[in-house]
């Protein structure tokens, strides 16, 4: 048993990977049941950005994205779905701006700490219904809405429907 205890939780809503494929990025990202998060990010999940640019920095290693962000967005007419913005782990119950760099959450046996925002990118061009047309305006909406880059404290299995709980010391 962990010293921390229960502070706000959720749920996690899907889990989201995408296997290392050639000349492609990490997203779209697309679900599975269950999957072991381990230090450098979820097994079997491979992004193109994090392993070259950020040289799998462990402040990268898994990206959360509030299925309440994924709504406000729908409703202003982009047709985002989970795993579209390439985050690993699409919660629901947690408000986007309830998370904040510092915040540590239990996540199924895992543990992890917010250790940035995620800055939207030009990848983001890829979606079918962004394009090199709309990616400007979509970067822009999506600056402080992209998702919550966490490092992990401890590794552990995660699946769809567990809980997301924050912590406190």
């Amino acid at each position: 048993m962990d010293s921390f205890s229960l502070f706000m939780q959720g749920i996690i809503y899907q889990i989201n990977i995408k296997p290392q494929t050639l000349n492609e990025r990490g997203m779209p990202k697309l679900p599975v049941d269950s999957c072991k998060i381990m230090l450098q990010g979820l097994e079997g999940d491979f992004n193109k950005y994090r392993s070259e640019k950020k040289q799998n920095d462990p402040d990268n290693a898994v990206l959360i994205m509030p299925l309440e962000m994924i709504l406000i967005l729908n409703a202003e007419g982009w047709p985002i779905r989970p795993g579209h913005v390439g985050e690993n782990l699409t919660t629901e119950g947690i408000h986007y701006d309830s998370f904040a760099v510092g915040n540590k959450y239990r996540v199924g046996e895992a543990i992890l700490q917010i250790s940035n925002p995620c800055t939207p990118c030009r990848n983001l061009h890829i979606l079918p219904y962004v394009g090199e047309e709309k990616a400007p305006l979509f970067i822009k909406t999506l600056i402080n809405r992209r998702g919550w880059y966490a490092r992990v404290l401890q590794e552990g299995l995660v699946k769809k429907g567990d809980t997301i709980s924050e912590l406190s010391d």
